[in-house]
């Protein structure tokens, strides 16, 4: 009898073990990831190094299945993917999605680092914004410290773009239109193509990157200085991260952290890009001094301008939020 019960004792424990297993296993999440970006280019690889961490860290948390880049969707599509559940997480520039919520273009404007907006109140206000109006939680920005700059195939002598036609993404249109340049938005993916045909005369774009879309080919000049403050960041789907525990969700903020940590690596690689693009045969044309310090304050005017006119309940909070005292 005491053999037979033990080995009912056995059997329902082993039971209990196989029923609790699928249990533990249903606790790991995956999420569906997408990049605006083409994998392995400068804008996709720390995305990328962020995902070969999560997947090594949070087995039996959390793993993450990326998709891919562009020819997995297009990039002006990717906010409505989020905001719809299509993709749990992305890596995206809210220049692309400025559709659904005019506000995403504030990130090009911060004038302090990541660390800082999460300590002044700024990710948090960010947070509420993009909650409400794209179904959104901003996990991490994986940009910051880097500037945009006019790349042209013609020689200028002043900040006057009349005449010139350039390629832009909603991130410079109003900047570029207010120095008097025709403006013509296309994707990363058709710019080589358009620079080879004449259809335009330059555009904007990142210090780096260039190379990574054969765009030295046929890129004769670099305007200085670089304007604005590259932003590409993390958006993860609200209602999946709603769904995630706590611990899930401390994990991947942990990671964020880590993620927003890697920005200190871009001002020497920015020095080094610089060199290369010279090396290439670009040549810079610098708006030396005040003429150079009115260049960029346009940026901004115009920039900020454009956001609280758009947006005059969240713009001027954004602006106080993001902008250095």
């Amino acid at each position: 009898m005491i053999v037979k019960r033990l080995t009912g004792i056995g059997l329902a424990t082993g039971l209990a073990l196989g029923l609790a297993a699928p249990a533990a296993l249903a606790a790991e999440v995956t999420l569906k990831a997408i990049s605006a970006f083409t994998e392995k280019t400068v804008f996709s690889v720390p995305f990328e190094r962020f995902i070969d961490k999560i997947n090594a860290e949070g087995k039996g948390l959390v793993q993450v299945n990326y998709i891919g880049g562009p020819k997995a969707m297009p990039p002006f599509e990717i906010g409505n993917a989020v905001r719809a559940g299509v993709v749990d997480m992305a890596n995206v520039t809210g220049a692309f999605y400025t559709n659904l919520m005019p506000e995403s273009d504030a990130l090009k404007l911060s004038t302090i680092s990541a660390q800082e907006q999460r300590r002044n109140g700024a990710w948090a206000y960010i947070n509420k914004l993009w909650n409400e109006k794209i179904n959104a939680q901003y996990l991490a920005r994986v940009v910051d410290n880097m500037p945009f700059h006019l790349y042209l195939t013609k020689k200028i002598d002043k900040p006057d773009l009349t005449g010139l036609k350039l390629r832009i993404t909603p991130v410079y249109r109003d900047f570029f239109q207010a120095l008097g340049a025709t403006v013509v938005q296309t994707p990363p993916g058709e710019v080589y193509t358009a620079l080879e045909r004449g259809v335009v005369d330059g555009y904007g774009w990142p210090i780096l990157g260039v190379f990574d879309l054969g765009w030295q080919e046929r890129t004769k000049f670099r305007v200085d200085p670089g304007f604005y403050n590259v932003e590409t960041s993390v958006l993860v789907n609200l209602t999946t991260w709603q769904k995630l525990d706590d611990k899930q969700r401390d994990f991947l903020n942990r990671q964020a952290i880590w993620l927003e940590a890697q920005n200190a690596q871009w001002p020497d690689m920015i020095a080094a890009e610089k060199q290369r693009q010279a090396a290439a045969g670009i040549q810079t044309i610098t708006f030396d001094g005040a003429t150079g310090r009115e260049f960029v304050a346009k940026a901004y005017e115009v920039g900020w301008a454009s956001i609280i006119a758009k947006s005059p309940e969240h713009g001027p909070k954004l602006k106080a939020l993001l902008t250095a005292k």
